[in-house]
């Protein structure tokens, strides 16, 4: 969970069926937002605005692509491992444990921020 993000935003992201759907289907392999459109039975808005808060969230990371024409595309990968929620003494805590990272995953979005 990135430090912008409070807990009170992460459940909401989370308890939106569309956001889940996301972050299962990138669970298993990167996907462009036109292949979760149709895995997730929804528009590309509404897609993008899910990966938006997502992404901001810290729970998917978007990287590009290129395909075999030359034309690049971007697609998305969940990084969200774990979710622990418990409840002790009378207040919440939260456990998030993310996936690592590639070397070149890493490189390629360092060098994308650098443009």
């Amino acid at each position: 969970m990135s430090e912008e993000s409070t807990l009170s935003e992460l459940l909401a992201l989370l308890d939106d069926e569309y956001a889940r759907s996301i972050l299962t289907e990138t669970s298993v392999e990167p996907m462009s937002a036109s292949t979760l459109s149709d895995r997730c039975d929804a528009s590309l808005p509404t897609i993008y605005r899910r990966l938006e808060r997502l992404e901001e969230c810290g729970l998917v990371t978007e990287r590009t692509e290129i395909a075999s024409d030359g034309n690049h595309y971007s697609v998305y990968e969940a990084r969200l491992d774990t979710f622990e929620l418990s409840l002790e003494e009378g207040s919440f805590s939260v456990d998030v444990s993310y996936r690592d990272e590639d070397v070149a995953d890493k490189f390629t979005r360092m060098w994308e921020g650098m443009r």
